[in-house]
């Protein structure tokens, strides 16, 4: 069973973040197979949590996008150099393709053998020389072992085709001679008297124990088969090691970790047929037939915390969404099979996974216990939200008892942490916590972050309203707007691009509004920033 991975948003946040882990680990508890992964760097605030209650990060998830590996080619698929032909032929046969990835002693790809190379050979091949093993001749010929000595044999083919004195007279035998030969004796005599490299007795005939012996004392192999000597004539070629041939060397081969789009679009090009896969150290996996490509799985995913594509991880529709929970409102995630889509008015995602919990009657450990109620304490901001719910506060205080932390106190920890922006550039202060809508084809962008120091802001106003207008002008934005939210007064000030001051003055219903206005009780960008914006540029 394939994993599943559980992951909020592009822009992780400490809901997100913590709300993939606590799912993930019900999952897991409830017999699935499931990671947690993060979409991108964690701020800070997510990452004094994780250190709190000791919890790893989780792993970086680049794409989902379909890879080769996702596709059920034929894994295996492949033949060492050092089989032989006939082994070629017959994995070919098994697996009804034309060509077979080959590879060498360190299994890495070494070329592909074709039909076509085997039937080159056996037309035009050089057919007086074999250079094989013992027991691929056994193999080929349906041989019996009669005598071995060595293991690895490789010399000249001779048949005795002539009359035994003829062929005596006539015909050499070395110590590389590999004679086939039916039960003429005084032949077999004189080709074990020179020392021959191997007999090949045709016909399942019986060889003279005095030959035998003979045969000991000289080192002479000796196969029988039941095949005759034309049989096995024309079938010996087929034992030699597939490297004695000619086949293809250069050959299009694809690493299964690449994307699937990559090896289509070569197909379409290429027009090949066959496609090697291998490792990212060149070693053979297997071989992909285009007619492979109906036949993949894509990655099983589950989402937490968003459920739009734009703010999804990339290639999300080419993965599997098996359910999604979130808080937040119904986005353009659409699916070819009805899931589970847990959607709730409340104030955090962990909120929902709490009340998960108790309906699957899983116990919550103290740890994660601790991941969820910092989800909902940043989520809500420590309750003061206007996102805030009944449900929420119940679900605070419940996990604060089971992680045995005084939520308020850890809560003002958890945004000290959080609100450094020591170390920071302006861009990466504004991309914090960013989101994209698109309303009418009109693009907005809205920021937020919080402060417990609002006047190191309010000191570089210049440059980031400056910067504000550099992003909206560079990336079409109609709207750029940066909400930096006060946790101890409980409001917000807002900077923007020029070109959206009328839009914001409507929005909040002010006669006029300056760069970094205090917007007091203005701290959801759910509930107050985005849809006041919303209404103005929508306003049906």
């Amino acid at each position: 069973m394939s994993k599943t991975y559980v992951f909020g948003h592009k822009k992780p946040d400490t809901d997100s973040v913590t709300s993939a882990i606590a799912l993930s680990y019900l999952k897991n508890c409830l017999g699935e197979d499931t990671e947690p992964r993060v979409l991108g760097d964690i701020n800070n605030e997510t990452k004094f949590v994780l250190d709190y209650f000791h919890t790893a990060m989780p792993k970086y998830l680049n794409d989902v996008k379909l890879q080769i590996k996702d596709v059920n080619y034929r894994r295996g698929c492949f033949i060492n150099k050092n089989e032989s032909i006939m082994k070629g032929f017959q994995q070919m046969t098994e697996y009804g393709i034309s060509t077979i990835p080959v590879m060498d002693e360190q299994n890495k790809f070494d070329g592909a053998l074709a039909m076509k190379d085997i039937a080159r050979e056996h037309i035009q091949g050089d057919f007086e020389h074999l250079y094989t093993s013992y027991d691929h001749i056994l193999t080929t010929l349906d041989g019996k072992e009669i005598l071995r000595f060595d293991d690895v044999i490789k010399g000249t083919i001779s048949v005795a085709s002539f009359r035994s004195t003829t062929f005596i007279q006539n015909i050499n035998i070395e110590n590389d001679t590999i004679l086939i030969v039916g039960d003429r004796h005084s032949i077999i005599e004189y080709a074990i008297e020179n020392h021959a490299k191997l007999i090949i007795i045709t016909g399942n005939r019986d060889i003279k124990e005095e030959h035998i012996e003979l045969a000991k004392k000289n080192k002479v192999n000796i196969i029988r088969t039941p095949k005759s000597s034309f049989d096995t004539a024309k079938h010996i070629g087929l034992a030699n090691y597939i490297h004695t041939i000619r086949y293809a060397q250069e050959f299009l081969c694809f690493d299964e970790e690449r994307d699937l789009n990559d090896l289509i679009e070569t197909s379409n090009k290429k027009k090949f047929s066959y496609y090697p896969i291998v490792d990212k150290d060149n070693k053979c996996l297997g071989l992909l037939k285009l007619a492979d490509l109906y036949d993949k799985t894509p990655k099983k995913v589950i989402l937490v915390d968003h459920n739009e594509f734009q703010q999804s991880v990339e290639g999300i529709e080419e993965a599997d969404i098996l359910e999604v929970v979130d808080h937040h409102k119904i986005g353009n995630i659409g699916t070819n099979m009805p899931i589970n889509f847990r959607n709730m008015p409340v104030g955090s995602t962990n909120t929902i996974l709490y009340l998960m919990y108790r309906e699957n009657g899983v116990v919550i450990p103290k740890d994660i216990a601790g991941l969820m109620l910092s989800g909902i304490i940043s989520d809500t901001l420590l309750l003061k939200s206007p996102t805030t719910t009944a449900i929420d506060r119940t679900a605070l205080n419940e996990l604060a008892r089971i992680a045995e932390v005084d939520f308020e106190k850890y809560g003002m920890e958890m945004f000290k942490a959080g609100s450094s922006l020591k170390g920071k550039t302006k861009e990466e202060i504004l991309y914090t916590d960013f989101k994209n809508f698109e309303v009418n084809y009109q693009k907005i962008g809205v920021g937020q972050v919080y402060t417990m120091d609002i006047q190191e802001f309010l000191n570089e106003k210049d440059s980031y309203i400056q910067l504000i207008n550099k992003v909206a002008a560079q990336n079409d934005y109609s709207i750029v707007a940066l909400f930096v939210t006060d946790i101890i007064k409980n409001g917000s000030y807002v900077f923007f691009n020029d070109n959206a001051k009328d839009t914001l003055i409507t929005a909040f219903d002010f006669d006029d509004l300056d760069q970094g206005f205090y917007l007091d009780g203005v701290v959801s960008r759910k509930k107050q920033m985005i849809p006041n914006i919303m209404r103005v540029l929508d306003p049906k």
